[in-house]
């Protein structure tokens, strides 16, 4: 059983914790916030029943896979036998680097130092380390016990055994490691959902839709398919002699449309009023966290049906 630290316990180390605890590794979680720890593991211990009730947690009781996940007070308690390391402190360069030095020095000579960052290079923060060759970033999308996809983005010098032993614990813990090849600004997810995001906006700000109607395109259409497809599948069956053929028969519709999708809108600019306007129309903001936890619960509902659908229909 492999003995994982979970440093920094918001949103993504409680998270993190779940997913590590399910994958039946030891979790340990610290945070130098008073407490925070603690809620951490209370939270997990709130949502493995959901979980457990959805067969999300693979033939095991929520009362076993809590038991995994402990908190601690210490770094260095967290740290002493752990194997893999996943920090998880505020999206800020200069902490990065204070606190990789710090897990660089203290952590188990064969332990990998893994970033849940979701903006900064791991070469940026990891440069100047002794044990650059053992530090990565696996990025995930929140929350990873519900959503799998996680990026593992090496720096320049992380050794590729780290790479590896990184995507085999991944996958051990239920996750889908996208195992990119070198690092680049927004990795991947960040730039697919970047792309769809600025073509959203410019749409609600030049006047041709409303965010519904957009939202609307993505959630009972095309999402539809992306959920258990990607991309590349859904084109390849989008035509009758396959991917080649697609590209044959509509290359020349993205092809036109591809300059007028190059100019920005300011995100925070006239637009967002009238974004926030609709949304809080449509949702109060004292209603916000109980929505977060209806989305939630449907997507434990959708992680279940692709999972039971994979077993009879074939992934």
């Amino acid at each position: 059983m492999t003995i994982v630290a979970i440093v920094g316990a918001g949103l993504i180390g409680r998270a993190w914790a779940i997913a590590f605890a399910r994958g039946r590794h030891q979790v340990r979680v610290y945070d130098e916030v008073a407490g925070a720890a603690g809620k951490a593991v209370q939270f997990a211990a709130d949502a493995l029943p959901a979980l457990e009730s959805e067969g999300l947690l693979d033939g095991q009781t929520s009362a076993e896979v809590a038991r995994r996940v402990t908190a601690v007070d210490s770094l260095t308690a967290a740290l002493a036998g752990a194997e893999h390391v996943q920090e998880n402190t505020p999206e800020d360069l200069e902490t990065k680097k204070r606190v990789f030095a710090h897990l660089d020095q203290s952590a188990e000579p064969g332990a990998v130092l893994a970033s849940s960052t979701s903006a900064l290079l791991p070469s940026r923060f990891t440069e100047a380390l002794k044990g650059r060759h053992r530090c990565l970033v696996v990025h995930p999308i929140n929350p990873p016990y519900l959503i799998p996809a996680a990026e593992i983005v090496p720096a320049p010098w992380t050794d590729p055994a780290v790479v590896e032993r990184t995507r085999a614990l991944m996958v051990a813990a239920g996750q889908s490691p996208i195992v990119m090849k070198r690092e680049l600004d927004g990795f991947v997810m960040n730039r697919l959902q970047g792309a769809l995001l600025e073509e959203a906006f410019r749409l609600v700000a030049d006047g041709y839709a409303s965010i519904e109607d957009v939202d609307i395109g993505l959630r009972e259409g095309l999402a539809l398919r992306w959920s258990f497809m990607g991309p590349f599948e859904t084109i390849d069956l989008n035509a009758p002699a396959g991917v080649r053929d697609y590209v044959t028969r509509y290359q020349q519709i993205y092809a036109r449309l591809f300059p007028s999708m190059q100019r920005r809108v300011d995100w925070a600019g006239d637009v967002i009023e009238t974004i926030e306007r609709d949304r809080r129309a449509k949702l109060p903001a004292v209603e916000l966290q109980q929505r977060q936890m209806w989305r939630d619960r449907r997507l434990m509902a959708l992680a279940a049906h692709k999972r039971n659908a994979a077993r009879d229909i074939g992934s």
